[in-house]
């Protein structure tokens, strides 16, 4: 089972999940926890390969992941502590991982926010992928996942998220890399569904304003969907709850209070 840390709340029945990205861990949601855990149950996860999940699948490491596979390990850890459902809150590629989470359990997902989501990628990330996919086998991945890191997050006001990403993904061993980045490969077609398909469930996408290769599909895939809504934080690029986290949180916590099965 992953990897998980739970902060108990002494009225409150919601439970928020936190669902961190590729080359993170649970770790990047330190500024969120003081927040949350004034008001909610809080779960934190480490996908496998990441954090301290990094050495629990050694059953599986001649093959290949995939978003099913990852979202029904988050279905093991809520079946495991018997929460039938809940808020979920995701940054980067771990916003996919939560969407498909909806689509195969719709029951255990009460909203959604989606930091940083990334619902398709554009033609410059389809090269570094391309890229990436050339070089892996030659680069040490940390070379790759610097360089990645560097063209995602360029600005001087993304330099804490930067550092804490490559410090995170230097957990990694050469061969996770190659299987998140191999699941990268899969963004495209899966968002492509999810786009056609809207779900019921409330939605938030929290993006920062200069977050430049992601609002753009963003902001196209909300004209026709009707249960989500779309927040920009100013001055503010990818990883939006480390940048912005006052803001990150005043907003995502709002909006899951008003989607609270206790308010409602």
């Amino acid at each position: 089972m992953l990897f998980y840390k739970t902060y108990q709340h002494k009225q409150s029945k919601e439970w928020v999940v936190f669902v961190h990205g590729a080359g993170g861990s649970s770790a990047i949601w330190f500024k969120q926890i003081k927040a949350y855990k004034q008001h909610f149950n809080l779960l934190l996860l480490d996908l496998r390969g990441h954090g301290k999940s990094n050495t629990m699948f050694q059953d599986v490491i001649n093959n290949n992941y995939s978003f099913k596979m990852v979202t029904k390990d988050i279905i093991d850890v809520l079946n495991h502590l018997s929460i039938q459902s809940a808020h979920f809150v995701g940054i980067s590629l771990g916003t996919i991982i939560i969407r498909h989470l909806a689509e195969l359990a719709p029951e255990r997902v009460q909203t959604m926010t989606l930091g940083g989501a990334v619902t398709r990628l554009n033609t410059r990330s389809q090269l570094l992928i391309k890229l990436g996919n050339l070089s892996k086998h030659i680069l040490p991945y940390m070379w790759l996942y610097r360089l990645f890191a560097y063209i995602v997050m360029p600005q001087k006001s993304q330099r804490q998220s930067r550092h804490l990403f490559i410090r995170e993904a230097k957990k990694l061993c050469q061969q996770e890399f190659k299987r998140w980045f191999k699941l990268a490969t899969d963004v495209n077609p899966i968002m492509k569904y999810f786009k056609e398909k809207e779900l019921t469930i409330p939605t938030l996408y929290l993006m920062g304003e200069h977050d430049y290769m992601f609002i753009k599909p963003v902001k196209d895939m909300i004209k026709s969907h009707k249960n989500s809504i779309l927040t920009q934080l100013s001055s503010c690029g990818h990883v939006c709850n480390i940048e912005q986290p006052e803001a990150f949180n005043y907003h995502s916590i709002e909006f899951i209070q008003q989607h609270s099965q206790t308010t409602r």
